[in-house]
């Protein structure tokens, strides 16, 4: 095999793995709140507490992966010019 090919098919194969795991989990960690939906601050004594509500998931802990929100603007855009 050509060393494009296996790029390729490297590619192709990372890819398909995405697209599959935004299938099946369409919802990701919050990379800013690390899954909490909230910071964790200290107190005076350095012991943690928690903060406010992480703004990017409103407090949920979960957000919606790129792929998936691609493939929902996608799928919006063709119902709304199909009827």
């Amino acid at each position: 095999m050509t060393p494009i090919a296996l790029a390729v098919a490297c590619l192709l194969a990372v890819t398909l793995y995405y697209a599959a795991l935004c299938v099946g989990s369409p919802f990701g960690t919050c990379r800013k709140c690390n899954g909490f939906g909230f910071a964790t601050t200290t107190d005076r004594k350095g012991r943690p507490k928690r903060g406010k509500n992480c703004r990017r998931c409103k407090g949920r802990g979960k957000r919606v992966r790129v792929g998936r929100w691609i493939y929902n603007r996608g799928s919006r855009i063709y119902r709304a010019g199909t009827h």
